[in-house]
């Protein structure tokens, strides 16, 4: 159940994650998450910790609590069918190439998709270069290592971690999406989880994945 009490205090989301991660989660006995104190209490927090809102005071201070992990989060063992991974662009090289940075992110998320084949992917980066635009480029790396085209979805209008986020939120409503995952690079992901949580209102979970760089 989404909190929207813009009274919440730091020390009761803490202390209403750490309760609930030493009870430990519900997950299922196949789970593939990294089921550990840290993705358990960003679980939480993620849901009914507080970061589930739609107050952004809330957000920020919900999600400055988290700890950002390349480890998976135990969303995507709860429904991996409704739970989308989105990985973020960044800008191309004047010919269209990727640049080191955004190739990490494609790693990270092609890691993440491998052991979540069930889950639905979104590529979202819209600014092009040399006619090719960051959603394409990464669409493109991904098939050439193994993923599916089917599971991809290009969001490729957005110029900013702003527009990826509100361009991506509507694919996500328009497909029932239960939650989303969002990979990107360590110093990107905390702003991005939040502009993301801003644009979903409090609809679904947003959780994160840190792309080593």
């Amino acid at each position: 159940m989404p909190l929207y009490s813009r009274s919440l205090r730091p020390r009761r989301i803490i202390a209403a994650a750490l309760l609930a991660a030493a009870a430990g989660a519900a997950l299922p006995a196949t789970a593939s998450a990294d089921v550990t104190p840290t993705t358990l209490v960003n679980g939480v927090l993620s849901t009914v910790g507080g970061c589930q809102t739609p107050f952004r005071e809330v957000i920020l201070t919900c999600t400055r609590f988290e700890t950002l992990t390349t480890q998976y989060p135990v969303v995507l063992d709860l429904n991996p069918f409704g739970t989308n991974i989105v990985a973020l662009g960044a800008g191309l090289l004047p010919d269209g190439t990727m640049r080191p940075l955004l190739v990490s992110r494609l790693q990270a998320t092609l890691q993440v998709a491998n052991r979540y084949p069930l889950s639905p992917i979104i590529v979202s980066g819209g600014v092009p270069q040399n006619g090719i635009t960051e959603s394409r480029a990464m669409r493109d790396w991904l098939i050439a290592h193994g993923i599916p085209p089917f599971r991809i979805t290009e969001e490729y209008t957005s110029r900013s971690t702003v527009e990826n986020a509100q361009n991506t939120n509507a694919i996500l409503a328009q497909r029932g999406a239960t939650s989303a995952v969002v990979v990107t690079s360590p110093d990107h992901l905390q702003r991005a989880m939040v502009d993301f949580r801003v644009a979903v209102g409090g609809r679904i979970p947003i959780a994160g994945v840190v792309a080593p760089f």
